[in-house]
């Protein structure tokens, strides 16, 4: 389940699958056809639900939901606008406890169901060192879901924005972004930090080029394996190695690794996957 805060940008989707939109704010017929026809040039989408009222949770937008998901079994993605409108009334209603079940509840529903939930919620005017702590209510909002974007604008009316993402699966990134004013869309202009990749492993590499072409399969023993690579290793170290790397030798060089022990010691084959 992801999270996003918002100062005054609104959110596009491209529906390329179920979408449910709980537009709980100011959403009216009329803007919902505007909607459409500026983002998607169509005046509509059997792919895409709005919903313009939403109960509370506890108080029946838990049924709404599943009853959503039951009648749409092909749902991928659901966004509630805003969260403010959807939190049940409560005594502690910005207490860390409750905004951490809060969250948690709605990520249970999601996991469940296996859908992305997008909540969108608001930031304080007020500035932070870390611009997640700008989120309005406490660390425990964040702190359950799987991630969040905080997307926002140094004046409101103007046509760039940020776009700051953190996860628990991902690196951090900060897009810039564009707003297509006829299309009421964000267009990436450049990402501040890209997404890092791990370097290629030298020896696995070397082990993708001998295992091409003339020689698309081998098999034979650790020992005549490091003979053939000329690398200064230990067999046992070698194969040991490649069972830690079998998954990557296979996803990003195409190379199948199988290994069987056998009196006289461990027999490796090699071969290169068939496209």
């Amino acid at each position: 389940m992801w999270f996003i805060e918002l100062g005054t940008i609104c959110v596009t989707v491209a529906v390329v699958v179920r979408v449910w939109w709980l537009v709980v704010q100011v959403l009216r017929a009329r803007n919902k056809r505007r909607l459409l026809s500026r983002m998607f040039g169509v005046e509509g989408t059997d792919n895409l639900h709005f919903a313009v009222y939403a109960k509370q949770l506890g108080a029946g937008l838990d049924e709404q939901l599943e009853k959503f998901i039951r009648e749409h079994p092909d749902t991928r993605l659901i966004i509630i606008d805003t969260l403010q409108k959807i939190r049940e009334v409560s005594t502690d209603a910005y207490s860390y406890a409750n905004d951490y079940d809060i969250v948690g509840r709605m990520k249970q529903f999601a996991d469940k169901n296996g859908v992305c939930l997008l909540l969108v919620h608001h930031t304080r005017k007020q500035q932070a060192g870390d611009k997640f702590e700008m989120i309005s209510g406490t660390t425990g909002l964040l702190g359950c879901a799987d991630g969040a974007f905080l997307l926002q604008k140094e004046k409101r009316t103007d046509l760039n924005a940020t776009l700051e993402i953190v996860g628990r699966d991902q690196p951090d990134q900060k897009l810039h972004l564009t707003r297509d004013a006829e299309k009421l869309t964000w267009q990436l202009d450049h990402a501040e930090t890209e997404l890092w990749k791990k370097p290629p492993d030298p020896l696995m590499s070397k082990l993708a080029a001998v295992i091409a072409g003339d020689t698309p399969v081998w098999s034979g023993s650790a020992t005549e394996l490091v003979a053939l690579l000329g690398e200064d290793i230990q067999p046992n170290i070698l194969t040991r190695r490649l069972n830690v790397k079998a998954g990557e030798l296979l996803n990003e060089h195409g190379i199948e690794y199988t290994v069987k022990r056998t009196r006289s010691g461990s027999f490796i084959s090699l071969a290169r996957k068939a496209v």
